[in-house]
């Protein structure tokens, strides 16, 4: 059903790349369950999925954890317009769409998790989301950053203070397209 949905948004509002609509299952679902590899939130975690665009990585994740709240956020209304009709048209209680900066979220209780795909370089992204974070650690993966991006992090990482964890998402998917595609956790 998700496939269809996001043809038809599509079709309104360009929220996936014309070109990518095609490998939509696996550049945006299959991509965004990914992070399931690593992640088991326990029930009433609280997510935050900064520039979630069409809403990815959070309608997958969120499909697949019913028990934890996802927050989606963009600064693009027209995206959570489609995150709004396609949570709507899935029943999923447990998202709510929010059109706004990342950075601009302080009034809301604290987040357990934040996911993200490639928004911007990992240093200003930590800066942005470093005070939405809850300082409890109730799970079994540290309280932090899930971030999706891809080619050599190396450098991009280097300047990060925190302890980051990174796996190849080649290990387990085996598409060529996510060869150079990596997770990446930043515990904080």
């Amino acid at each position: 059903m998700l496939g269809p949905l996001f043809r038809e948004w599509n079709a309104q509002i360009n929220v996936i790349s014309r070109k990518d609509i095609d490998a939509f299952f696996t550049r945006h679902v299959l991509h965004s369950l990914a992070i399931a590899r690593v992640f088991r939130p326990e029930p009433g975690a609280r997510i935050l999925d900064v520039g979630t665009g069409g809403g990815f990585p959070g309608l997958p994740l969120a499909i697949l954890f019913p028990q934890a709240h996802f927050t989606l956020c963009d600064s693009i209304g027209k995206k959570i317009k489609v995150v709004h009709a396609v949570a709507e048209a899935l029943n999923l209680e447990n998202v709510e769409g929010t059109w706004a900066r990342a950075e601009t979220l302080t009034d809301r209780p604290p987040f357990d998790f934040v996911v993200s795909r490639a928004v911007t370089q990992m240093a200003p992204f930590l800066d942005w989301v470093r005070p939405l974070m809850a300082e409890q650690h109730q799970h079994g993966l540290p309280n932090g950053v899930l971030y999706l991006k891809g080619g050599d992090l190396s450098t991009e990482l280097a300047p990060v203070r925190e302890p980051v964890v990174q796996w190849s998402l080649s290990d387990v998917l085996q598409d060529p397209w996510f060869e150079t595609k990596k997770l990446v956790h930043v515990a904080l």
